[in-house]
């Protein structure tokens, strides 16, 4: 019985401890406790299929409407939930959604469908506690819907021929791509210089879908133009949640990765 109550005692003290040390905010205070005067919810503008899913599934971290659950009153866990948190609200608030640009918005949108394609998000530890959490096919679907649908001005599948001019390319590319992509470096899609004259799916290291990795494509103007068109057409299955809709930015957007293919060291 002796040892029974000092594990009893134990286990009590390192509750009370657990329960104190939650109000210790070692990455920051994402307003877990006491009053949640600050919580906004998803911003009503996007379409209610969208709002619904990313309601669900994303708003937990990438929103001020964080729903609180038993373990965020515990330390450490409490720690790292509000890491992730304070992670995911930075790269994108949800709540916040109607003061980004429409360029931003853009990124953000392409962002949401390379990483749920991919199935990077939502987090492995998040979707381990949340099980209704996982981003469905049906989801991805819908959410692509929404990426190809309401880009401003629409698609344009006219076929983006002549020479285009690379300075007005390389502005489409810090404008429209740089959220996943980078010239010399892998981020959420691979590294871009010599992408023109390569084969798809072959830059080593980078996680590619298995569709890309086996499509027979060597990247040249008609085919990237038609990527950036609609990735899901040329390539099904793919983790590209993005598209160029005008032919004028596609024609000069190939122009830049035409020209940065022609770099010494490349």
């Amino acid at each position: 019985m002796r040892r029974r109550r000092i594990a009893l005692t134990g286990c009590a003290i390192a509750l009370a401890g657990s329960l104190l040390l939650a109000h210790v905010h070692p990455f920051g205070d994402v307003g877990l406790h006491g009053a949640r005067e600050n919580v906004a919810p998803v911003a009503a503008s996007l379409p209610p299929q969208v709002r619904t899913i990313l309601s669900a599934k994303c708003a937990d971290c990438h929103s001020t409407q964080t729903r609180p659950v038993f373990y965020s009153s515990l330390a450490p866990a409490s720690w790292l939930m509000e890491r992730d948190i304070l992670e995911g609200r930075k790269h994108m608030n949800l709540s916040s959604w109607d003061t980004y640009s429409a360029d931003q918005q853009q990124t953000l949108k392409a962002q949401i469908v390379q990483q749920t394609k991919s199935g990077k998000m939502p987090l492995l530890q998040y979707r381990i506690l949340h099980r209704n959490s996982r981003v469905t096919d049906a989801d991805v679907q819908i959410l692509s819907s929404w990426v190809h649908g309401t880009t401003s001005g629409g698609k344009d599948s006219t076929p983006a021929t002549g020479v285009g001019d690379p300075m007005k390319g390389q502005q489409v590319f810090e404008k429209r791509c740089t959220g996943c992509h980078s010239l010399e470096h892998d981020r959420e899609g691979p590294r871009l210089q010599g992408v023109f004259g390569r084969r798809a799916g072959e830059v080593p290291g980078f996680p590619y879908s298995d569709a890309l990795r086996k499509a027979p494509i060597l990247w040249d103007q008609r085919l990237l133009d038609q990527w950036l068109t609609d990735p899901d057409t040329l390539v099904p299955g793919n983790n590209m949640g993005f598209h160029v809709a005008r032919p004028d930015e596609r024609r000069d957007l190939i122009r830049f990765l035409q020209q940065s293919a022609m770099k010494p060291g490349v």
